[in-house]
């Protein structure tokens, strides 16, 4: 797994050093996050940008939070999804969105950038630094145990003041054997369990959708919020709220289709048919409007 870099080659940081500036923004900060963890009470839909104009573009279509997207992040930046993203390019990218736009902000940071816990809580440390107000921290390949010395670590670090949604991947990699009501389901019980425990704000359960399961899920959470991945076979925003779930997020989801949209009509173009560029665009004058400050 890549490390992405431990040191602070790049100054991320908006905490002004000054004590009457930093005072005021440690208090917005506490507000932000306030704002952030009050969503939950109800179901935030949760777009997920991949820059500066697509978190604009976002929080101008009324989302009341944003979240990163690190496979788009990742994406943009030409390097894979799955770890590969260099610390100090995400940090860049990450601070030009919380700069963009006036709505609390989550990083996705994949499974924290590094195996060992102490690593991960630095890495955090400069996030929050950058503005974010959560993140979300993954399992994936790993053991539950190690991620849950990560989140212990990233919770001893930053403190309460952190939203930390605690990505638990039973039901997206395969990793329990038996229908969702059974070996998945003990397996998820058991890791919710175990990330609540170290300090975790909320569950995120990418690849469950079947409906008998979802409140059991609910149930399993302890009194955390339990976040579901929008994606094919996944009910419906609204039937999500009456289950009890309290945030849908799109993922990559936005980001492949606007990648797909950009392949379809760069094929087209490229064959000669400039005629699809207009078909649905945003106004030029709307864009830049939306990115003026």
């Amino acid at each position: 797994m890549s490390q992405g870099g431990g040191g602070k080659s790049g100054d991320h940081s908006r905490i002004p050093r000054d004590p009457a500036p930093r005072a005021r923004y440690i208090a917005t900060m506490s507000n932000a996050f306030s704002r952030f963890a009050a969503l939950h009470d109800d179901l935030l839909i949760l777009a997920n940008a991949w820059d500066a104009g697509s978190a604009r573009l976002i929080a101008a279509a009324g989302a009341p939070a944003i979240a990163t997207t690190s496979a788009g992040v990742a994406w943009s930046l030409g390097y894979p999804d799955g770890d590969a993203l260099p610390v100090d390019l995400y940090l860049g990218v990450v601070g030009a969105i919380v700069a963009a736009v006036e709505v609390p902000v989550s990083a996705d940071i994949e499974g924290g950038y590094s195996d060992d816990p102490a690593v991960v809580a630095a890495h955090v440390a400069r996030f929050v630094e950058a503005g974010v107000v959560g993140i979300n921290i993954e399992d994936g390949g790993g053991t539950p145990d190690l991620l849950a010395a990560k989140i212990a670590a990233i919770r001893a670090a930053v403190g309460e003041a952190l939203f930390i949604n605690a990505r638990c991947d039973v039901w997206l990699r395969g990793l329990a054997p038996g229908n969702p009501m059974e070996g998945p389901m003990a397996e998820f019980l058991a890791r919710a369990q175990l990330y609540a425990d170290a300090g975790a704000s909320g569950i995120f359960a990418p690849g469950l959708a079947d409906i008998a399961a979802i409140p059991v899920a609910v149930t399993g959470c302890h009194g955390l919020p339990l976040n579901l991945l929008a994606r094919p076979g996944v009910a419906e925003a609204a039937e999500l709220h009456r289950l009890g779930v309290r945030r849908l997020s799109a993922g990559s989801g936005i980001t492949q289709a606007v990648y797909g949209l950009t392949q379809r009509l760069t094929q087209a173009f490229l064959a000669g048919q400039a005629a699809p560029l207009w078909e649905a665009p945003l106004a030029y004058g709307e864009i830049n409007a939306l990115m003026t400050r």
